[in-house]
């Protein structure tokens, strides 16, 4: 008796999604359009968020405040931290950063 070895075909992945079926291929476009739009969305409320946080700063400043309240900036840090662990650490120092620039 001889012993065939059945040849499996996989065809190529398609571009850019590393699927390897169409059923797969729909899923990841569909799921990579969700994502683009949550970034979207995501880049508007920062946008926004750095506009409220320069008006807290001029009126801190314009009362003869500080421009940053480190206390404020730590409830954010430990907010974010407690939501999303460490990475969510970095993430309210990126925040910060871009809505108050760095001290």
């Amino acid at each position: 008796m001889s012993t065939q070895t059945a040849a499996v075909t996989t065809a190529p992945a398609p571009a850019g999604t590393g699927a390897r079926t169409d059923e797969a291929v729909a899923l990841i476009t569909g799921a990579r359009g969700r994502i683009d739009d949550l970034d979207t969305r995501i880049i508007a409320l920062v946008t926004e968020r750095m506009a409220v946080s320069a008006e807290i700063q001029r009126a801190r400043i314009a009362s003869g405040g500080r421009r940053v309240s480190l206390s404020r900036e730590m409830e954010v840090l430990n907010h974010f931290s407690d939501e999303l662990g460490r990475p969510g650490t970095t993430l309210a120092m990126t925040l910060l950063e871009l809505c108050r620039g760095r001290v």
